[in-house]
């Protein structure tokens, strides 16, 4: 959307930026290297759906622990429990909350955020005495209601991460991005900003109690790296001992794969000086060759049984399509007060932090027979009372039509993280509309499957594709896609049992951020364009 477009534009956000075979035995496990540049994959455990996961179930996980989208991570740790939120961008509901006890297995608790007011960038958790709170910059996009500055610092509070949430509070906070909350030795709260900005907060957290200033600078990395640009941001602040650490991104959040890295600094006030890491960057692919790039936005977390680890998202090479995914790497505590991070290349299982663990993950499959809005679907680019077009009843969702085209019809979409995967729904129309199954990515890029009752309409590319499958005309058809490595292939049937396969296949490695200058991902979606509704059953998700 043009919101995270022009951010990049005016410099308010971070500028933008191997063939795999999946299977269950953890003592496959190898290093992404083998030889004179001849590369094998990991292999993961499998999960439901046949999901992959990071627990090996022997004392050691395999990154992502988060596959999929799962951007700019943010993570309270409140007693024994963990509790993680991401970017939602144009999402809605938005603001994910994930909960877990280890820090590798995480389960859905449902969204904080019934109705953003905009594109929502970084946030950050916060509980200050019985209270939690989530600074969130909501950015103006042309679905949104009016917003005083292109970027707004915006609260929601509650008395528990599961809610209920308040609604959003402006903190009249405008041209700044990513907060990152901390208390300071002298018992006032402050969020600190992008490009070294800070504010002091009154006591309750809701409102500013002084004016933006220069607090810090972070740590320049030489001018001949191969980046993506400057931008510094994501300050996530804690105290530890002696000093405070402001752990920040750096390098920007896509393009080259060394670009994005992660570098600390500390100070014994709040106000400073902050000395800069002597070994800095703690965190940086090393080469395209790395399985993890652009690795960066972390928060600094201690587990349950005292060792430390970062948390920060990454994109996965070969597989950018899928998004920043979440990533978690221990880290070592030095002599002279710094830390290293000792996770290598995470292309090799490391041993997992101490605590029980929660079921991890959910089904991708709809049967629609609740409500999904929040926590396994979200309407893409939609003012927040558009959600009153979805309906699910008796095994069927209602999706009233919007716009014309996928383009423009805030279709509903859901996150998966595998290599592999197959879609598949039964769609039925009512009125003049169309209706369908895609993939997609953003309003420009998408592609799939629409049907109008006169014949079928394939998309690729994000506009309707020269060739256009001879489908039969029906009201009512099966739609399937499946995505084998980055190669999409279409399928169709009348009855669900005999399946047609489309003459067309795409392959979607393109289908990334660097592409079309957008910090999303390629995820399963269905669509209502024109004017009517369309009936969805039996939505079915399989990791292949």
């Amino acid at each position: 959307m043009e919101s995270r477009r022009n951010a990049i534009k005016l410099g308010l956000a971070a500028p933008l930026a191997a063939s795999a075979s999946i299977g269950s035995a953890a003592s496959s496990l190898q290093s992404p290297e083998l030889g004179a540049g001849l590369m094998i994959s990991p292999s993961w455990p499998r999960g439901i759906e046949g999901q992959r996961k990071a627990d090996l179930g022997d004392g050691r996980y395999l990154n992502p622990v988060l596959a999929g989208d799962y951007p700019d991570p943010t993570v309270l740790k409140d007693g024994e429990d963990y509790y993680m939120t991401h970017s939602s961008f144009d999402s809605t509901p938005g603001l994910l909350i994930w909960h877990s006890r280890d820090l590798v297995n995480w389960r859905p608790i449902g969204s904080a955020l019934s109705k953003p007011l905009g594109t929502v960038f970084a946030v950050d958790i916060a509980k200050h005495g019985d209270r939690y709170f989530i600074y969130i910059p909501f950015m103006k996009a042309p679905w949104s209601p009016p917003l005083a500055s292109f970027a707004n610092i915006f609260v929601i509070h509650a008395p528990s991460m599961a809610g209920p949430w308040s609604e959003p509070i402006d903190m009249k906070i405008g041209g700044l991005i990513d907060p990152g909350h901390v208390l300071g030795e002298d018992g006032h709260r402050y969020l600190f900003f992008n490009d070294g900005k800070r504010v002091r907060l009154t006591a309750d957290g809701l409102a500013t109690a002084g004016p933006i200033e220069t607090a810090y600078e972070a740590w320049r990395y030489p001018d001949d790296w191969i980046t993506e640009a400057w931008s510094p941001e994501g300050p996530k602040l804690f105290r530890r001992g002696d000093f405070f650490y402001l752990v920040n991104a750096v390098g920007g959040t896509s393009g080259p794969a060394t670009g994005h890295m992660v570098v600390v600094a500390r100070s014994r006030s709040i106000h400073g000086p902050w000395q800069a890491c002597p070994h800095n960057p703690v965190v940086r692919a090393q080469s395209d060759q790395d399985l993890w790039w652009s690795r960066g936005h972390a928060t600094c977390v201690e587990g349950s049984d005292g060792r430390w680890f970062l948390v920060y998202h990454g994109y996965e090479r070969g597989y950018l399509s899928l998004g920043r995914q979440t990533l978690l790497e221990p880290i070592e505590w030095t002599e002279d007060g710094w830390f290293r991070a000792m996770g290598g290349d995470l292309s090799t299982p490391l041993a997992k932090p101490a605590g029980p663990s929660v079921p991890h993950g959910m089904p991708h499959s709809d049967p629609f027979r609740q409500e999904g809005l929040g926590r396994l679907w979200t309407l893409y680019a939609s003012s927040p009372q558009d959600s009153s077009r979805v309906t699910v009843a008796d095994g069927v969702l209602t999706l009233q039509a919007k716009g014309q085209t996928p383009a423009d019809c805030s279709p509903l979409t859901q996150l998966v993280g595998d290599r592999s995967y197959e879609v598949q729904v039964e769609v039925e129309l009512v009125g003049a509309v169309e209706g369908g199954l895609l993939l997609y990515f953003d309003d420009r890029l998408f592609l799939g499957m629409g049907i109008d009752g006169a014949r079928m309409i394939t998309y690729r590319g994000g506009k309707p594709a020269y060739w256009q499958e001879p489908a039969p005309a029906l009201r009512r058809l099966f739609l399937r896609i499946t995505n084998d490595r980055q190669i999409v292939t279409f399928h169709y049937s009348a009855d669900g049992h005999t399946w047609n396969r489309h003459a067309v296949r795409t392959y979607v490695e393109g289908y990334n951020a660097n592409t079309v200058d957008d910090l999303l991902s390629l995820r399963p979606a269905i669509f209502a364009a024109g004017s009517g509704q369309v009936l969805f059953r039996d939505f079915k998700y399989r990791a292949l």
